[in-house]
């Protein structure tokens, strides 16, 4: 950003059906690596390949939940508007969504519990709803991939037990999935591999390996 590099020397291969927790400290550079593998931000070196292609190749391979703070939500949409835009890519132009995508939108609320919530503007939520909207949101696309930005800040303790049983139940379909967290008991309990990283990366590997005294200190401060 402003001609400054935010992360180098990130070289790690994320295994299929993984669960990846990425940790670090704030302003580590974890919502920027997100936003990398999305392409919604270039990098200026380096490659980012998905199955093998370059990023890019899998229109609809991967799903981001980006952080709530970075989410309008005054915007006038309602539940049902939000968790249909994961659908997006599969209706024909200028037509109504065929019978098929409005069935796997409303089986994505169902997944998360909101479908009394379909008519309700996005604004009049809970934080722990909104989230639950937007995962809502990336099942609908059907995803190879999940990135979710720091879906446990800021919710409740009901909110983040489902989401991790949505979790559990995309590892059993082989989705892969990445997520950030300040909360390091969850990575080592929840996760099988965790990727720390400060401006680069630090560690990668299972919990035991990654969370040692002096690899924590170095990522940490102290």
């Amino acid at each position: 950003y402003n001609g400054r590099p935010v992360l180098t020397g990130i070289t790690c291969q994320i295994p299929h059906g993984a669960r990846v927790a990425v940790v670090g400290p704030n302003g580590a550079g974890k919502s920027t690596l997100f936003k990398a593998l999305v392409g919604l931000i270039p990098i200026q070196s380096g490659r980012i390949t998905v199955h093998g292609l370059p990023l890019g190749q899998h229109l609809d391979c991967v799903a981001y939940v980006p952080q709530r703070e970075e989410v309008d939500w005054r915007f006038p949409l309602t539940v049902l508007d939000v968790v249909s835009m994961g659908r997006f890519r599969h209706w024909p132009r200028f037509r109504p969504p065929s019978r098929e995508n409005r069935d796997i939108v409303w089986h994505s609320l169902e997944q998360m519990g909101i479908t009394d919530l379909a008519k309700r503007s996005i604004g009049e939520l809970s934080g722990g709803q909104q989230q639950r909207v937007f995962l809502a949101r990336a099942l609908a696309q059907s995803p190879h991939i999940l990135l979710m930005d720091e879906p446990f800040t800021g919710v409740d303790a009901t909110t983040q037990e489902s989401t991790m049983e949505v979790l559990e139940r995309l590892r059993e379909q082989e989705v892969t999935v990445m997520v950030s967290t300040h909360d390091l008991n969850m990575a080592a309990q929840r996760f099988e591999l965790t990727l720390l990283i400060n401006k680069h990366l630090i560690a990668y590997g299972p919990a035991s390996e990654v969370f040692k005294p002096s690899i924590i200190g170095e990522a940490f401060g102290g």
